[in-house]
């Protein structure tokens, strides 16, 4: 799965986007990130893939943490820069990570690096952590994947559970929800081994 097509997406739809996001997280979403935070130490640094409008970076710097921003659309970086936010450009497929990170956050977006890309991707966040780093991640459930302009690929929850365990990250926790637009998203929180 290509994503120039749904980073050319996103780029001319970002606006419209960021009318529809709150200020704050919905409560399955500020629940795992403070599942998250619990993981990571005081003033740990965080890589944030796909911060879009930057309120999931807000709410965990509100916690303490230090959040890199990334994002692969232009468009998104701009309208953080607007309140005086850095975002990096970054292509979750094709770019180096860095880090190393205490956490790698990434909700909502792995769905469109697609299931020909998801193993390599997954082993780019395990090499970005450190020992015992956490990732929050969530996709969308489902099965196979759907066509342009933003692809997505679907997961069930064994499947994506046996793609983190392969790439060496191991699930604490895991949730099952289903949002206002009907669509259901599995969410883990997962660890590198201390080794």
């Amino acid at each position: 799965m290509d994503l120039t097509e749904t980073i050319a997406y996103y780029e001319c739809s970002a606006r419209e986007y960021a009318k529809e996001i709150t200020p704050l997280p919905p409560e399955p979403r500020a629940a795992a990130l403070d599942r998250l935070m619990a993981l990571v130490p005081p003033g740990g640094v965080v890589l944030e893939v796909g911060s879009g409008t930057g309120r999931d970076a807000d709410y965990l710097e509100w916690l303490g943490a230090t959040v890199r921003r990334t994002d692969a659309a232009r468009a998104f970086a701009d309208i953080q820069a607007e309140r005086g936010e850095r975002v990096a450009l970054l292509d979750v497929v094709a770019d180096d990570l860095g880090g190393p990170y205490d956490a790698v956050l990434a909700m909502c977006v792995l769905m469109h690096a697609g299931h020909g890309h998801i193993d390599p991707v997954l082993r780019k966040v395990t090499a970005a952590l450190r020992p015992a780093g956490a990732f929050l991640v969530s996709v969308r459930e489902g099965q196979g994947e759907s066509t342009g302009p933003a692809r997505m690929a679907f997961w069930s929850r064994a499947e994506f559970a046996d793609l983190l365990a392969r790439a060496g990250l191991g699930v604490e926790w895991d949730d099952h929800h289903v949002d206002g637009d009907g669509d259901a998203w599995i969410t883990f929180l997962a660890r590198r081994a201390t080794t």
